[in-house]
């Protein structure tokens, strides 16, 4: 096979606070050099698997790269892969499987002051005025179907098509409704005289530190494991496999591994406790010693506390619990 040709998002999704996505792929079994947090090189290398050739990507970029075949697979927001795809032509981007990470919504906002409660509204009550309607946004394909779509807009005026402006690139025959792209940052065209903006937002907290707020969601995204035309066949499965190894790191976030000490008569009251109220995958573990035998149960992280409190009444000492770096189903 050839080498599968991977990009690794740069920004957020490998943030320590956000998606580290170093770290899921260190978790998953890679060892990876080039792509620290906040140290990462355009080129990267995979040391143990000689099959993947990896570069640093931009997530605005990445499905653009995905659709010209100049790399394989990529991790990337599905609010990227959607933007690239809504005017794109010839194979689709594949999405091999959510990741469950790097969540966030794309939204459109105003100022707080603002008297519109919906989109819809915005447009009806902007219908008279003479200045154009300034909106930017790093998604401009994306708020430009969202616009067309709503009832304001189609009422205000029917089946115009917004101007959009990338650069000095202009396309779209309604002056009136101007979609801007910008380069990130973009709350803070509303105090340079933007009227609106559409914008991906996680917590809502840089929203209102600008002023702002939310009128609509437009989508929800998060990070996936995503394929271009040119992965098929070996790659392919390649990039299955590769799904499987970072899922496995992505659903072992989700557990405790918990080990504990138990009086050999207690064992069968503590397995039933632990099985009827499902505080392990499967079924417990159970090593028996001379007086005591250790347990080990694999434990949903919400259940950790309720499951703790039940094994104590039981007598359980010398209470270990650890992070689980993989867990396949």
């Amino acid at each position: 096979m050839n080498k599968i040709v991977l990009g690794l998002p740069k920004g957020s999704l490998n943030n320590v606070n956000r998606g580290n996505t170093y770290q899921l792929f260190v978790d998953a079994g890679y060892e990876v050099r080039g792509y620290e947090p906040g140290n990462e090189s355009n080129e990267i290398n995979i040391m143990n698997d000689p099959e993947i050739k990896a570069f640093l990507t931009r997530p605005q970029g990445a499905a653009v790269e995905l659709n010209r075949e100049m790399i394989d697979i990529a991790i990337i927001g599905e609010d990227w892969v959607r933007e690239e795809s809504i005017n794109s032509n010839g194979d689709p981007i594949k999405k091999i499987g959510d990741l469950d990470y790097g969540q966030t919504r794309l939204i459109v906002a105003v100022p707080n002051e603002a008297p519109y409660q919906s989109l819809t509204e915005f447009f009806r009550a902007n219908r008279d005025r003479k200045k154009p309607i300034l909106c930017f946004t790093e998604y401009p394909n994306l708020t430009r179907q969202h616009f067309m779509n709503n009832e304001g807009y189609k009422e205000v005026f029917g089946d115009d098509i917004p101007l959009v402006q990338v650069r000095g690139l202009r396309d779209g025959s309604n002056n009136q409704v101007q979609i801007i792209n910008s380069d990130g940052a973009t709350e803070v065209y509303i105090a340079k005289g933007a009227d609106i903006i559409v914008d991906n937002t996680q917590t809502g907290n840089s929203l209102r530190k600008a002023g702002l707020r939310e009128l609509e969601t437009i989508m929800e995204s998060s990070a996936g494991l995503y394929a271009g035309p040119s992965c098929t066949g070996e790659k392919e499965d390649k990039a299955q496999m590769m799904f499987e190894q970072l899922f496995g790191a992505v659903e072992a976030r989700k557990y405790f591994d918990v080990k504990f000490n138990i009086f050999n008569q207690k064992v069968e009251e503590v397995k039933e406790f632990l099985l009827s109220n499902k505080f392990c995958s499967d079924e417990p573990t159970v090593v028996e010693g001379n007086k005591f035998s250790q347990v080990d149960v694999l434990i949903p992280k919400t259940k950790f506390p309720e499951m703790l409190s039940g094994i104590k009444g039981f007598g359980a000492s010398a209470v270990i619990r650890e992070n689980v770096k993989q867990y396949v189903k």
